[in-house]
């Protein structure tokens, strides 16, 4: 399937045309926040430092933004410390068996799928012995005591806003990455979208409450929250692609006919699940906060997409409210 270039940024298949929306549904990370200098950053310092203090592994390679887009494009690394554990993982298993990092970590990718960590460990067991490492790390377990995520969120939010959400303290003293979140929702836009929808505008994200509150600031107002749903906060398994988040979202605005903006795998198969389900939802991609907006868009269009935009700032435009 190839889309229609329409605008510039906009690309959209004419079926797209058909459908009338009574409710905006938006994920949160690459989408009203470009993280490419906060979440991103953070998992490969995050990456780094446990391959040094936990698995003495002083010559690992940078993890890019081509092994985190490949993680992601599998469709089961929406949680960030998630990529950052089958890096981990993938990297430590390429020293055991002396291969290049580089090489390796991509034919990981090629056996990952939807299932996320669990495809990745099972791989992995199949080259080597690494319980040593999956018994260091005892990922998943807790934000609050499990060690990786741990040292990831305390990466992210830095000293004081990670003592305030966890009532512990940080060993590490740098400010936190998540101050290089770069907010591109706004005001104006806000009330573009509201002479359509009117109250009916809300997030399922993977993100907690708190850290998204900490980074949109009044913003967050503008969103129904009785009907949004910041997944970090809730059960592990609600986690991405599983569409029940996304489904209370819809049935608590009593929308007939979603458009749920994501800008990954996850959102693409979240939305497309919700509907096999009976909730009629369209997905909307965003590829402007890729290093590669290209190979995204090739990545939707292979799966059927019929709206890829830059930017959210191009929703008007798509949706004909200038």
């Amino acid at each position: 399937m190839t889309l229609k270039q329409k605008f510039d940024g906009i690309y959209v298949d004419d079926s797209f045309n058909d459908i009338e929306f009574d409710s905006l549904i938006f994920d949160c990370d690459g989408v009203l926040i470009d993280i490419t200098k906060s979440y991103d950053q953070t998992i490969i310092k995050t990456t780094k430092y446990v391959l040094e203090i936990l698995a003495k592994i002083t010559d690992s390679i940078n993890v890019d933004f081509k092994i985190i887009d490949g993680f992601k494009s599998t469709g089961g690394f929406n949680d960030e410390v998630d990529l950052t554990y089958a890096a981990i993982l993938s990297i430590v298993t390429a020293k055991k068996l002396n291969l290049d990092q580089t090489e390796f970590i991509f034919n990981v990718i090629k056996n990952s799928d939807s299932t996320g960590i669990k495809s990745v460990e099972n791989f992995l067991k199949k080259q080597t012995d690494i319980s040593e490492i999956i018994d260091k790390l005892s990922y998943p377990g807790t934000h609050k005591e499990n060690i990786l995520y741990q040292i990831f969120d305390q990466l992210f939010y830095g000293p004081e806003l990670y003592s305030k959400l966890f009532n512990n303290n940080s060993k590490f003293s740098n400010p936190g990455l998540i101050e290089n979140d770069d907010v591109i929702f706004n005001d104006k836009l806000s009330v573009q979208l509201q002479k359509k929808f009117g109250k009916q505008v809300s997030m399922v994200t993977g993100r907690g409450k708190e850290s998204v509150s900490y980074s949109l600031k009044n913003l967050l107002e503008k969103f129904d929250l009785k009907n949004s749903v910041f997944l970090e906060d809730e059960s592990r398994d609600l986690a991405k692609p599983n569409p029940q988040a996304l489904v209370n979202s819809i049935n608590g605005m009593n929308s007939k006919s979603c458009l749920y903006v994501g800008d990954s795998m996850e959102d693409f198969i979240m939305a497309k699940k919700a509907t096999i389900l009976g909730h009629k939802t369209t997905f909307c991609g965003i590829i402007g906060t890729s290093k590669n907006p290209q190979e995204k868009l090739k990545l939707f269009e292979q799966n059927e997409a019929i709206l890829v935009i830059d930017s959210i700032n191009l929703l008007p435009k798509v949706l004909n409210l200038e």
